[in-house]
């Protein structure tokens, strides 16, 4: 169950939220506002899964709300103006719903919320996993353990990987890349190539369809591989405007 906090002036539109929220199975309506000052003190105080944020409203309009939390939240925007769209997704809003709001459209935006909130917390879970593997090697029943802050690439060879560590050791596993990948934790590895998997921490720099590593050679990256690179880092990105 996801809890809400409807945000918006007027107590009209705040109802007809309400009543989608209590009639959506996976949502249960934490609070409402018509003050956004007042939301901004709820959020700082008890914990919401998801900020239902009209944008025209007096003090405080849902853009500079928005600036105040930091994206700490996922927020859905409703409001009467379309014309706010490209500002609120620049801010890593989760949706943007025009008033008046459809009910279809509605169920739309919170399903993207919940697929949203279940990846981070499948994500979180990650983070919390042991930070070590056990891999079989190339000799006959050996376990070998791997610390994941060892690891300076892996790279995948038909049928099997090569597990390449700080240490100048190479340890060979039967096992494909894509295996590995889903053992890994996602905040902390990235696949850049179909062949190539690298820590996010050892990245020095993206140059060209080469990847720098920390202590390592360059890994080729193109494609689909290098978008997902820079969608990851989107946020990190800081473009010259010229």
């Amino acid at each position: 169950m996801l809890s809400c906090l409807v945000v918006d002036d007027e107590r009209s539109a705040i109802n007809i939220l309400t009543r989608y929220i209590e009639d959506t199975p996976y949502l249960q309506l934490k609070s409402s506002t018509t003050d956004a000052m007042e939301a901004v003190q709820l959020l700082k105080s008890e914990p919401t899964d998801i900020l239902f944020l009209d944008i025209q409203m007096p003090k405080l309009t849902g853009l500079q709300v928005l600036d105040l939390l930091g994206g700490k939240f996922n927020v859905i925007l409703t409001t009467a103006y379309s014309e706010y769209a490209l500002e609120g997704f620049e801010r890593n809003v989760i949706d943007y719903l025009v008033k008046p709001i459809p009910f279809e459209r509605f169920l739309k935006a919170t399903e993207k919320a919940l697929n949203l909130i279940n990846s981070q917390q499948f994500s979180n879970q990650k983070e919390q996993a042991d930070d070590f593997l056990f891999v079989k090697t190339e000799h006959k029943g050996k376990l070998r353990k791997v610390n994941m802050s060892e690891i300076t690439y892996i790279e995948g060879l038909k049928n099997y990987i090569s597990i390449y560590t700080d240490k100048g050791e190479r340890i060979v596993t039967y096992i494909g890349i894509g295996d590995i990948e889903e053992r890994l934790p996602q905040n902390q590895f990235i696949r850049v190539h179909r062949s190539y998997i690298v820590p996010i921490k050892n990245i020095l720099a993206l140059d060209g369809n080469e990847i720098r590593l920390k202590d390592a050679p360059r890994i080729p990256t193109a494609g689909k591989f290098k978008e997902n690179i820079l969608e990851r880092f989107k946020r990190n990105l800081i473009q010259i405007k010229g």
